[in-house]
This record gives C-alpha cells, structure tokens and sequence, in this order.
C-alpha cells in the first residue's frame, strides 16, 4: 500500500527535469512521457535537484574569507604597482619632451597633436573606439592624410623616438602628456591631466575624416558650434580654448590660410615661415585675444572663426573678457585643456590616474 501510494504521488508531480505537465486525473502516463523515463524515487529524493546552501564550520569560514582577501589584496597591490610604474615612465617622458621642445620650439605642432587626437570625439556614439577621440588612432597613415592633419605627422616623428624609449606608453597617452607639457613649458597654466589612456589598435578603428573644425567656413559661429557641441563643448569652452592659437603659425602649403611668412616668422624660431596669430608665437598668454580684438597688425592671422569669437554675441563676452583677464583665461583653459584630453578615452585603470598627487 505504501508503494502505491508512492508511485501515485510521483505521478501526481512533474519532473523536474520535464516540460510536460502531468497526467490528467484518472489516467495512466504514457510510456513515451518524459516523465516515465524518470525512475521513481521517494518525494524527499526531489530536494536533491536543489542546491543546498552552503554550510561551512566557522574555522573554514574564516579560512575561506581569509583567501579571499588575500587575492584581494595581492590584486590592488599588482594595480598598484602597474599604476606606479606607468606614473614614473611617464614623468620620464616629460622630462624628454621638457628638452625636446627646448631643442626645436615645436610647442605649437604637439599642442595640435593632442587636440586633433581628442577633437574627432562624438558625444552621441557611445561605443569605444567608435567614438572617436583620445585613443591614439592618429598615428596611423589614414588618418595623418585626413586634410586637418595636414603637417601632423612632422609631430609623430619628433616623438617617437620617446615613444620607443618607454613602450609601455600608449600614443594616446603620448600625444596628450605632449600637448600638456608644451602649453606648461611655453608659460601656460598647469593642466590637471589625467592618464592611462587605452590606444586602438588598428586604422580601420580611425574616425572618418571631416570631424575636425576647418579655418574658413561660410558661417564661422555656427560650425564652431557643431563641431565643438557634438565633442560636449559649450560656447564659453569653444572661445577659451581657441586661445590656444596664442602659439603657432598656419602655413600657407598645409592650410590655405596665412603668408609665407612675415615680419615675426621669416627667422624662426625652429623652421621658418609662416604667419603667426601673435608676435610672440612661443608664448602662451592672452594676447591672442587682444590682437583678434584690435586687429591693427596686418603681419597677424585672423581666420573667420578667430574674428567670430568677437562678432559673436556670445561668444563675444567670453572673448572680451580674455582679452583683459589673463588669470581668468588660464583658469579656465586649465579646465578646458583637460576635459578635451579625456574625451573619448578609455582608461586602464577605469578612474585613471594622475602624476602629481
């Protein structure tokens, strides 16, 4: 009697292994049901399908849980050892591009190295590299042909060799700590940087050309604004890191815009030519605004999208007060500087990490 009522209770319950539904009341399974292939087995032998909650004695607790934290900690103290080893190759690296750029004054072309990189970043692509921006994808020949880049690859050759020099380095990385140190090395603000940028790995993960701003559109205020407003920028960003210009020349062969030369580039500093926004084109400081808004010296550029940061009645507040509030132009271009050396970017460890403090 206790076997048959056995047999009918299991009859009564679907498998667990089955996704068939039990025999309507009053008929015998079939042979063919998954559930006759099953043998029958004590009800309570169900609750071995289930897995047990783990019980362990409280020594092997503590036991277990001390494994565990000692893979913890041997993996921070690996990161942290990675983290430290990059900060000091890296402050390395700026040391050689402090002598780099006392050697060849290419403050300018490394500025620009590091924002063309960044500057293909599109806030509304959300997947890495496909984003673009500051990835390291500029050092490959695709992308230096891209028309804005034209001149880009003079940049690549001076640091590479520094490159060669600390491996462990990615471009991106490279390119922005470059860039940094050129606006700190030619009197600018100290930039709050941040590091441990991952490089693409090959061109074909390179951003489509027309990305970056061009010189001379039809309406300057409004493709100022598409460009930079697809990176994030706003407008008072656009203006403050247009000052940037306060350093370099355009040549003629590369953009189409500038003299040969002029009365403060026929002589250098480095290579010849060219036509300067400033007459200290080595030095970084507010005067680029200054020129722009006097535009009294006809041996200094002003490209369309310079003279519309003053026609611009927004942009114009900004402008003006650039032109006669240094400290506040180096403030906010510190902020600036940083926030577009990190667009795009992916970061190993994920929060970075910095080199002075």
């Amino acid at each position: 009697m206790a076997a048959q009522r056995l047999a009918a209770l299991h009859a009564a319950a679907p498998s667990a292994f089955s996704s068939t539904s039990p025999a309507p009341h009053g008929r015998r399974a079939s042979r063919s049901s998954t559930t006759a292939l099953l043998p029958v087995a004590l009800p309570r032998a169900a609750t071995t399908l289930r897995a047990a909650p783990s019980r362990l004695l409280p020594q092997e607790a503590k036991a277990a849980g001390s494994g565990r934290s000692v893979r913890c900690m041997a993996s921070a103290s690996a990161a942290s050892a990675a983290v430290a080893s990059g900060a000091a190759e890296l402050k390395a690296a700026r040391e050689d591009i402090k002598e780099l750029l006392k050697t060849t004054h290419c403050h300018p072309i490394l500025v620009r190295l590091g924002w063309h990189d960044s500057g293909t970043y599109d806030k509304n692509i959300k997947e890495w590299p496909q984003r673009g921006g500051a990835n390291g994808s500029l050092r490959f020949d695709v992308e230096l042909k891209h028309g804005a880049n034209a001149g880009l690859v003079n940049a690549l050759k001076l640091v590479q060799p520094i490159k060669d020099k600390y491996p462990n380095i990615s471009y991106a990385d490279l390119f922005q700590l470059a860039s940094a140190t050129a606006i700190e090395e030619a009197g600018g603000p100290k930039i709050p940087m941040t590091y441990g940028r991952i490089d693409v790995t090959g061109p074909e993960q390179c951003p489509p050309e027309g990305k970056l701003p061009d010189a001379g559109p039809s309406a300057p205020a409004d493709h100022l604004r598409k460009v930079f407003y697809r990176m994030g920028l706003d407008d008072k960003e656009i203006v403050v890191l247009s000052g940037a210009h306060t350093l370099g020349r355009s040549r003629p062969e590369r953009s189409g815009w500038g003299k040969p030369e002029t009365k403060y580039t026929k002589n250098g500093p480095g290579a010849p030519g060219g036509q300067s926004w400033t007459a200290e084109w080595l030095k970084f400081d507010n005067s680029y605004f200054k020129e722009i808004k006097e535009k009294r010296d006809q041996d200094l550029l002003v490209l369309p999208t310079d003279g519309a940061l003053f026609e611009d009645p927004t942009f114009k507040v900004y402008a003006e007060k650039y032109a006669e509030d240094q400290e506040a132009f180096f403030k906010d271009y510190a902020g600036a500087h940083a926030k577009l050396s990190n667009l795009g970017a992916k970061f190993n460890p994920p929060e970075g990490f910095t080199l002075d403090g």
